[in-house]
């Protein structure tokens, strides 16, 4: 997969996520995106690591879509954990 398709992949992945986890989260499009890349690697990583499952290389994958929505959840998780729901906050 090329650098575009990562990107597409990574912002699908963080949008899904904070639909899934809603609330006021900072960062806009850009932080929707980051939090999406850096889901998918730890969703591949854990995918890898813990569940002996290869990373496919075909963007149309329903497991790496998965694994990249489940990352981008823990992700997400982690951040609300250390730094607080903003939702809270108003």
């Amino acid at each position: 997969m090329g650098i575009v398709s990562w990107l597409v992949l990574g912002l699908i992945a963080g949008i899904i996520a904070k639909v899934l986890l809603p609330g006021r989260d900072p960062g806009g499009i850009v932080g929707t995106t980051l939090i999406g890349i850096v889901g998918s690697f730890i969703g591949g990583w854990l995918s890898t690591k813990f569940l002996h499952r290869p990373i496919p290389k075909d963007f149309g994958e329903p497991s790496m879509w998965i694994a990249s929505v489940a990352g981008a959840l823990v992700l997400l998780i982690a951040y609300r954990l250390l730094f607080g729901n903003s939702r809270d906050r108003r």
